[in-house]
C-alpha cells in the first residue's frame, strides 16, 4: 500500500472514532431515602432530555451517555459517589439535588475542573467563588425577597410564624427570609425548627396556634411539607400558608390532598406555567412516566439542555470551557426550545428568568402572577 493511501486510511479511522465519541454525563441524585421524590423526578427529567437529544442526532453529532448514582439522601454518601463519578472523567457532573450534598461535593468538582449543574437552592452554594457550579433554579437570595414582598404587600401581614427544616437548605432559607422580614418590619412571632424526615408535626402546629400569626411561612422538604399541611388542617389553622416551590409542588399536592388547597408560594418552575413549551414538556413527561412531574423533573431536564446549549455555542466538545461559556450566557427558548424559557446565567452560576406566584386550588397549581426576569 502506498504511503499516502495508508495515511488517508488512518485519517478516516481517526475521524470515524472522533465522530463516534460519546458525551458522558455523570448524575448523583437522591434516588432513595428522604429525598427520593426529589431525585427520582430529577433523574427522569435527565433521561427524557437525553432521549430527545439523542433521537435528533446528539450534541454536535455525538450521542449522550448518562450514568446515575444514588446518594441515598446522605451528604457523606453523595461525596463518595461524586468522587467515584469524577474518577471516570465525565464531561459534566449533574446533581445532587439537596443543598447539603452539593455543599460537600462542589469543591471536588471544582478541583477536578468539571462543571457541576445542580439542583440545590441554598444561597451559599454560589457565593463562595466556585466558578464551576451552576443552578437550575433560583437560589434563596433571589426567591426569598419576592416571597417576603408578597407577604408584606399583598397579605399585609404584621407577624409571621416561620417553620423550617434544620438542614443546609432550611437554615439558608430561614436566614434570608427572616432578614427580609426584619427589613420590612414584619415580626417573627414563632421561629420553629423541624427535622428532615419528621413524621409528627402536632407540637409544631400547637406552637403556631399559640403565636397567632397573620401568616405562616413554611420551608420544608416536600414530604414533610405535606405532613405539616395535613396537621395544620387537622388543628384548624386558618392563617394564610405561604412558601416556596417545596410547599406547592406537584408531589406535595398529591400527598397532602385537600390540605394543600389554599397554600401559596413563589415557584421558579411549574408544569402549570402559562408557557407553551413548558406545557409540551409536561405532556411528553407524562407520556413517558405516567405521572405529572414537579419542579425537580424540570430542573433535571434543563440541566442536560444547558450542556447542549453551551456545547453548541462552543462548536466543539470542550469540557474545560463549558463553565466559561455558561457564565454570562443568555439562552433563548426560540434558539433552544429545550430550555423552555429564556434564561441568563450570571458570573456566580445563578439563574435569572421569569417566575410565578401560585395557589393550590382544588388540587391544582393555579398561576396568580407571572414575575418577569429581574434583569
Amino acid at each position: 500500500m502506498k504511503p499516502f493511501i495508508l495515511a488517508g486510511a488512518m485519517l478516516a479511522i481517526i475521524g470515524s472514532s472522533a465522530h463516534a465519541q460519546t458525551i458522558k454525563l455523570a448524575d448523583v441524585a437522591e434516588l432513595s431515602g428522604g429525598g427520593a421524590t426529589v431525585g427520582t423526578n430529577w433523574k427522569n427529567g435527565i433521561d427524557l432530555a437525553v432521549e430527545e437529544i439523542n433521537a435528533k442526532g446528539g450534541i454536535l453529532g455525538h450521542k449522550i451517555e448518562v450514568t446515575h448514582a444514588d446518594s441515598q439522601s446522605n451528604p457523606g454518601v453523595a461525596r463518595a459517589q461524586v468522587q467515584k463519578a469524577l474518577d471516570s472523567e465525565p464531561y459534566v457532573l449533574l446533581g445532587p439535588g439537596y443543598s447539603g450534598s452539593v455543599k460537600v461535593t462542589e469543591a471536588l468538582a471544582a478541583d477536578a475542573g468539571v462543571t457541576q449543574i445542580m439542583g440545590g437552592e441554598a444561597a451559599e452554594l454560589t457565593q463562595a467563588g466556585d466558578k464551576f457550579v451552576f443552578r437550575t433554579s433560583f437560589g434563596q437570595q433571589s426567591s426569598m425577597p419576592k416571597v417576603a414582598k408578597y407577604i408584606n404587600d399583598e397579605l399585609k401581614a404584621k407577624s409571621v410564624a416561620v417553620v423550617w427544616v434544620n438542614n443546609d437548605f432550611g437554615r439558608g432559607g430561614r436566614d434570608v427570609i427572616t432578614k427580609e422580614f426584619g427589613r420590612l418590619g414584619i415580626k417573627v412571632a414563632a421561629d420553629i425548627s423541624t427535622e428532615a424526615g419528621q413524621a409528627d408535626f402536632a407540637a409544631d402546629v400547637a406552637k403556631i396556634k399559640g403565636a397567632a400569626p397573620d401568616a405562616v411561612f413554611i420551608y420544608l422538604n416536600e414530604e414533610e411539607s405535606a405532613r405539616l399541611l395535613k396537621e395544620l388542617k387537622r388543628q384548624g389553622v386558618t392563617a394564610p400558608l405561604i412558601g416556596e416551590t417545596t410547599l406547592v409542588g406537584q408531589k406535595v399536592i398529591e400527598l397532602a390532598g385537600d390540605a394543600a388547597n389554599g397554600a401559596r408560594g413563589h415557584v421558579g418552575l411549574t408544569t402549570d406555567a402559562p408557557v407553551a413549551l413548558v406545557r409540551a414538556f409536561r405532556d411528553r413527561f407524562v407520556k413517558k412516566y405516567n405521572y405529572v412531574p414537579d419542579h425537580n423533573g424540570i430542573k433535571g431536564y434543563l440541566a442536560v439542555y444547558m450542556v447542549k446549549a453551551a456545547t453548541d455555542k462552543m462548536g466543539k466538545l470542550d469540557s474545560k470551557h463549558i463553565a466559561d461559556t455558561l457564565h454570562g450566557m443568555t439562552i433563548k427558548a426560540s434558539d433552544e426550545p429545550g430550555m423552555l424559557m429564556d434564561v441568563t446565567f450570571d458570573e456566580n452560576g445563578d439563574i435569572d428568568r421569569q417566575g410565578f406566584l401560585v395557589e393550590v386550588v382544588n388540587g391544582k397549581q393555579v398561576v396568580k402572577q407571572v414575575l418577569p426576569k429581574l434583569h
